[in-house]
């Protein structure tokens, strides 16, 4: 299957032929998708993390209201980059706040939501994108999406209506388990360790500041 790793730290499509066979397809070349939605929070005084505020205030607005970059969606390759788009968003804050609109209390909940909407629908439109594009490629018609930015109930919908389109399968993790980093790394032990158990008879732990996929081993 195709994997998208997409959280605060990571952007990354990854073509798994099994546990520990991993070769990445395509990564951020700057921002992970789920910094951009907490920075684009920040842009609109959104407490933080920011990415959970965003999208409820994003379930609020008109997302074609305002008219947002998709970045390298139109490239060849499988990278991302969201440091334009959030750019983008900056930019528009900057002259929606000059035009006072963002000050008006008749104006300013309604424009914030539909900034919101748009900003978090470029996002989703990016990695929908890059993701299809992905299974294409490989011929997979699976597609298993990890990370905090897997929770968002947007998201969700646009890859069930594109996988079904297409007569593939989305999966995710239940939504509480999307942030939950040790639930995520207890179960991957538990199945190297099920596949292997004469490999880790031994205590020792060896510890990587970065550890790239690529460099693990089938157990």
């Amino acid at each position: 299957f195709v994997a998208l790793l997409v959280s605060g730290g990571h952007t990354l499509l990854i073509e798994v032929a099994g546990l520990g066979r991993y070769r990445i397809l395509g990564e951020t070349l700057d921002d992970a998708a789920g910094e951009a939605f907490d920075k684009g929070a920040k842009l609109l005084g959104l407490p933080y993390p920011g990415g959970p505020h965003l999208a409820v205030l994003a379930e609020k607005g008109q997302p074609g209201r305002y008219r947002f970059p998709r970045p390298m969606l139109k490239s060849p390759d499988l990278n991302f980059s969201f440091s334009g788009l959030k750019t983008a968003l900056a930019v528009r804050v900057r002259d929606l706040e000059a035009d006072g609109q963002l000050a008006d209390a008749g104006t300013a909940d309604r424009t914030r939501a539909d900034l919101a909407a748009s900003y978090q629908q470029a996002i989703i439109d990016t990695l929908v994108g890059k993701s299809l594009r992905a299974l294409a490629a490989t011929g997979h018609r699976r597609l298993v999406v990890a990370g905090g930015v897997g929770a968002n109930r947007s998201l969700r919908e646009h890859f069930r209506a594109e996988l079904l389109r297409l007569g593939g399968t989305v999966y995710y993790p239940r939504t509480e388990f999307c942030t939950d980093n040790g639930a995520m790394i207890a179960f991957t032990g538990c199945q190297r360790l099920s596949r292997a158990p004469a490999a880790y008879t031994s205590i020792r732990v060896e510890a990587r500041p970065r550890w790239p996929l690529e460099e693990l081993t089938e157990p």
